[in-house]
């Protein structure tokens, strides 16, 4: 699915079965994946966070797990969300009815995530060193604290989605 933004599409960050995790730039060195010599790794950690949507240590910082299903996700910086493609007939639709999901979205617990700047999506199973050389995704974030929240929403017949809403917080 990577490369279609070149046809004015997201561009979709996919997992090899686990997690994808969202890690901030300045602490990609520390996220080890399952690459590790102790008994439980990063991707562990990950693999256990329950839900559509939580956080983990890195470093000094913390990443975003997006957790329940290993679904294709990408970031549309217009709704601020991260969307996670379940279930739709065709991809060229899928963000026209992001907003309809966003507006029926039953929305879960509410997280603060407080980030240095710009983040990494990728697989939680790789190391975040060699996010350039995997299929992954940059989120130019501001430096700040965000409300996170998930949700799963049918927007129309035949599609379902998963978001991850961040919300700027004053």
């Amino acid at each position: 699915m990577a490369g279609f933004e070149d046809r004015g599409l997201p561009r979709w960050v996919e997992s090899g079965g686990g997690p994808l995790i969202a890690v901030p730039e300045v602490v990609l060195p520390f996220w080890a994946g399952a690459d590790s010599e102790e008994l439980d790794t990063d991707y562990d950690r990950a693999c256990e966070v329950p839900g559509h949507a939580g956080l983990l240590p890195v470093g000094d910082s913390t990443a975003l797990v997006l957790g329940d299903e290993p679904a294709a996700t990408s970031y549309l910086p217009e709704h601020t969300a991260f969307v996670r493609w379940s279930a739709a007939d065709r991809e060229r639709g899928l963000p026209a009815e992001v907003p309809a999901a966003l507006e029926t979205a039953v929305w879960g617990r509410e997280l603060r995530w407080d980030v240095p700047g710009p983040v990494v999506l990728f697989d939680s199973a790789r190391p975040g060193g060699e996010a350039d050389r995997q299929e992954h995704l940059r989120v130019p974030l501001t430096a700040g604290s965000y409300a996170v929240r998930a949700a799963c929403a049918p927007p129309g017949t035949g599609t379902w989605v998963g978001l991850v809403r961040l919300s700027r917080l004053a």
